[in-house]
């Protein structure tokens, strides 16, 4: 399925293929579908209503997480339904966030590790005599 993503120009009957094999009961089904939706999404820029439906159905941190992404990246904001749009809009606040976070614990840790290297008697500062 994924190979007819790339080789067909039909959008329409890629899409219903691909949509079929969302709604698979069985994993191993649905794992290369939701990697067909992804690409899909980077080839067309543009997804079916029953596939947006199952990539929510499947939810972010499953199999359908890097389908996701890969519709909010390559399909317009414009275009996406409002679970998408708030969806693109609280990851982006999340990663902002732990941006920050990480900012601050790594200026922590250098003021830290700077102290302790300032300290009489620590292994790598200089003797001042």
């Amino acid at each position: 399925m994924i190979e007819l993503v790339f080789a067909s120009d039909d959008f329409e009957a890629v899409a219903a293929r691909v949509e079929r094999a969302l709604g698979a009961t069985r994993f191993e089904v649905r794992k290369p579908a939701c990697v067909a939706a992804g690409d899909l999404a980077r080839t067309s820029g543009r997804l079916t209503p029953g596939i947006f439906a199952a990539l929510r159905a499947e939810g972010l941190g499953g199999v359908a997480d890097t389908a996701i992404k890969d519709a909010l990246t390559f399909i317009p904001f414009r275009r996406l339904p409002w679970w998408f749009r708030w969806t693109s809009a609280r990851l982006s606040v999340r990663d902002w966030i732990e941006g920050r976070w990480l900012r601050a614990v790594d200026a922590v840790q250098t003021a830290r590790d700077a102290w302790r290297r300032a300290r009489p008697g620590h292994p790598g500062r200089p003797d001042r005599r």
